[in-house]
C-alpha cells in the first residue's frame, strides 16, 4: 500500500499496531506500581486498573501483584 503523507502512514499503522502498544503500556504501568502506604483496598483497586488490558492472567497476574506489594505483608 502506498500513502500519500506520513500521517496516513502513521495512522494506519497505529491502526495495525495499537493494540499491542496499549498492552505494552498497561505492563508498563503495572511493573511502576507499588503498594507503599496505599491501603490494601486503595492498592487492589489501583492494581486491577494497571493491570486491566495487560494480558496478565494466572500465575503471572498472581506473581505481579505479589512483588507489587509491601513486602512487610507478604
Amino acid at each position: 500500500m502506498e500513502y500519500e503523507t506520513a500521517r496516513e502512514f502513521l495512522a494506519d499503522i497505529k491502526k495495525e499496531f495499537g493494540r499491542e502498544d496499549k498492552e505494552i503500556a498497561k505492563v508498563a504501568e503495572s511493573k511502576r506500581l507499588e503498594q507503599e502506604r496505599r491501603m490494601m483496598e486503595e492498592f487492589v483497586h489501583k492494581f486491577r486498573r494497571a493491570v486491566k488490558e495487560s494480558g496478565y492472567k494466572g500465575r503471572l497476574l498472581v506473581e505481579e501483584f505479589k512483588r507489587s506489594m509491601n513486602s512487610m505483608i507478604y
